[in-house]
């Protein structure tokens, strides 16, 4: 709905004369903001959307606090835009935005120099800027502010910077405002702050919080925050021309198949996405190899290079990104044909607000949704990390309680076993709850009592499995898709669109031929992975040239479509197959060829399957023609190293578990484990190795148990 846009002009004349005064003003504001979409587009015949007009009304008119759910590509920038650019003109001080990425940010800057907004950005790239910035918002000079979420972290940018910002702010706007809700797909705790932004700003300053992908649930979270008189204006999630489909395709390698057969047929340029960083990689690999331009986008990417990867793919000189979820939220290609998800996410929110990338600006687009056997233990793994166990959290607060004095991320993560991200996530919540504060890089305990909300914990995390089996629904669903996702998303009148898969009764094929399924097994028992040493140990301590490995390989990923499903089944069985241990020996023979070569084999004894790695060292050493020497013992019991979440916690549960022991012969060393994770456990035997007068040590491992980072 819209909010009420007439306005009394003034307190004298009669209720007629107030309300044609009324009316022809929000005439003129219309015309006004009209002429600037026109401009904003380049188009002299655009017109608003439904709700657009009434938005910027409330905005620039009413001055009210507003928050706008409207579907992917319904123009919510060009309402903040226009609304920011009339306020400019009547007085108001610069547009403070809060932004979620830096891609977002790019897009949303070159958006406002078509208008003559002048937007710049604060954010951890330019921090050599930062001054001259600030220097020309105290002259007037900016129109629009961008920043990060986590720019209101930074004790110096809150303290110095944004009292400043906020006194003269003009319009707050708060874009993916779905983050500040642990409700939604996508929480981010530095969206917490703005709360204290909200408190900064002059009385009636108007806000502005946008987004696509909120539930009622979602909804109700953000209005408790950011508080009541915070006005809905919600229109309906269905996107016209995306044609949705949904496919089961169990197996990786018939999966990677199906995509070389299927890319090149649909039209224009498009992005697939999968759900971890390994993925992304061995797709865009695959794709590349099968002669698609293809380029691969996650968080381990090089700034620069994501720029790049950006620019290709908005300038139609690459086919296809391969993506993580790096690559979402306000990445805007009007013309994207296609959205292919390599694997399921555990989401339905998540998944419209990808899958709606594509075909903003087009008659017709595909999303294709692709489901593989793994899914679901991706899904689950990401549900099960998103929030610390209560011990680890509680512990985390004694560690501080204990030390009295501020400790570093390192010293924190010596104590509590969880992950750096799981610390850093932690470590924020508790700065927003005021449980913890910042000095430096350093976390310090404060006097303001803490308690983990179990019962909230417990109520997000049902929500995810609930989530799940909605996901699991809708891909085997009969009914129309996008009518099941407007309804996932509390969409208040979901109707069937006529164009999925279930509507029209048509369906991409899902058999890719045989001979591609075997090409797309090969690639992957071909793909060469490596394993790169150790340099340094806790604390911070550099191992010596001397006593680190050399540059190690590995067979496959763990149950990947390759050689990761044998590696599976052997451990399963206590054996592994002959073709395997054929495999490893034409790896390290034929493709890696180590140098300087080895002249003998070595194990490191496996606890959970005794005698297993032992048997596939001295099969692999005879295929090799070399020696086999037991030479490595294990000392005492530990647990498993994927049990160990931090380099602190890894490295001290193997420290001193194996020994080096007998006649340990000099030459260069092949050492042989099933699996690998955090790499300690054969830094640890190298060192030892290495210091008995052996070496250089080569490492090869079966399979690879990493892998699920998503950024």
């Amino acid at each position: 709905m819209s909010p009420p846009s007439a306005r009394v002009a003034g307190t004298d004349g009669n209720p007629g004369d107030a309300v044609t005064e009324a009316t022809t003003a929000d005439t003129a504001l219309g015309d006004e903001a009209l002429a600037l979409l026109r401009r904003l587009t380049g188009n002299p015949q655009a017109v608003f959307h439904d709700d657009q007009l009434g938005a910027i009304e409330a905005l620039v008119g009413d001055r009210r606090r507003v928050l706008l759910v409207q579907r992917t590509g319904w123009g919510k920038s060009a309402v903040y835009f226009i609304a920011t650019r009339m306020l400019r003109d009547r007085g108001a001080g610069p547009t403070l935005l809060v932004s979620p990425l830096l891609a977002l940010m790019r897009n949303q800057i070159e958006a406002a120099e078509r208008m003559d907004v002048r937007a710049v950005t604060i954010n951890s790239t330019n921090r050599g800027a930062w001054s001259a910035i600030e220097e020309r918002l105290d002259a007037g000079e900016i129109d629009v502010l961008l920043i990060s979420p986590e720019r209101l972290a930074n004790p110096k940018f809150r303290a110095e910077v944004l009292p400043s910002i906020g006194a003269r702010s003009g319009l707050l706007v708060v874009d993916e405002a779905h983050c500040i809700s642990d409700w939604g797909h996508d929480f981010r705790p530095d969206y917490r702050r703005l709360v204290r932004v909200l408190d900064l700003l002059p009385t009636g300053v108007p806000v502005l919080c946008c987004t696509a992908t909120a539930n009622d649930r979602v909804v109700e979270d953000v209005t408790s925050q950011l508080g009541s008189d915070l006005a809905p204006i919600r229109g309906p999630l269905g996107r016209e021309g995306l044609r949705l489909h949904a496919l089961d395709i169990a197996h990786p390698a018939e999966r990677l198949a199906w995509l070389a057969e299927t890319v090149p047929t649909l039209p224009g340029t498009g992005i697939v996405y999968c759900m971890t960083i390994a993925d992304v990689e061995r797709v865009a690999a695959w794709l590349q190899f099968k002669g698609i331009s293809a380029a691969a986008y996650s968080g381990r990417s090089d700034p620069t290079d994501r720029v790049a990867t950006e620019q290709a793919l908005l300038d139609n000189d690459v086919k296809v990104v391969v993506a993580t979820s790096a690559l979402g939220m306000g990445f805007d290609k009007p013309d994207l044909h296609f959205v292919v998800h390599f694997q399921s996410p555990g989401s339905p929110i998540a998944y419209y607000q990808q899958v709606g990338r594509a075909g903003r600006a087009l008659d017709e687009s595909w999303g294709v949704l692709v489901r593989g056997r793994e899914d679901r233990a991706i899904q689950d793994f990401f549900v099960d990390s998103a929030f610390p166990d209560a011990a680890d959290a509680q512990r985390a607060i004694a560690v501080l309680e204990e030390a009295a004095v501020a400790l570093a991320p390192d010293e924190i993560l010596g104590a509590v076993n969880i992950g750096w991200g799981q610390l850093e996530l932690l470590m924020k919540v508790l700065e927003v709850e005021g449980a913890v504060e910042r000095d430096g890089s350093r976390w310090l305990r404060t006097l303001t009592p803490w308690t983990f909300d179990h019962d909230r914990v417990e109520s997000v995390t049902a929500l995810r499995r609930a989530e799940q089996t909605q996901m699991s629904d809708y891909i085997s669903a009969e009914k129309c898709r996008m009518e099941m996702l407007r309804g996932f998303l509390d969409d208040p009148a979901p109707e069937p669109c006529g164009l999925c898969d279930n509507c029209t009764g048509d369906s991409l094929a899902s058999a890719p031929s045989p001979a591609a399924v075997q090409e797309a097994v090969e690639f992957l028992r071909g793909s060469d992975l490596v394993i790169e040493p150790r340099k340094q140990r806790p604390p911070r301590k550099k191992i010596p040239d001397h006593l680190r490995n050399e540059v190690g390989r590995m067979l496959a990923v763990w149950g990947d479509g390759g050689w990761g499903r044998l590696v599976m089944q052997g451990c399963d069985a206590g054996a592994y197959d002959d073709e395997l241990v054929e495999a490893a020996a034409a790896l390290i023979g034929q493709r890696w060829k180590p140098d300087p070569a080895p002249t003998w084999v070595t194990a490191v004894p496996s606890r959970r399957h005794p005698g297993l790695v032992e048997d596939a060292a001295e099969r692999l050493a005879a295929a090799l023609g070399l020696q086999c020497q037991h030479v490595v013992v294990r000392t005492r019991e530990a647990p498993p190293q994927a049990t160990m979440h931090n380099t602190p916690m890894q490295y001290e549960n193997v420290r001193g578990a194996f020994a080096v022991e007998g006649d340990v012969p000099t030459g260069p060393v092949l050492l042989v484990d099933d699996t690998v994770d955090s790499r300690w456990t054969l830094t640890s035997i190298g060192y030892g190795l290495l210091a008995a007068g052996a070496g250089p040590v080569h490492p090869f491992v079966f399979a690879s148990t990493t892998g699920r980072s998503t950024g």
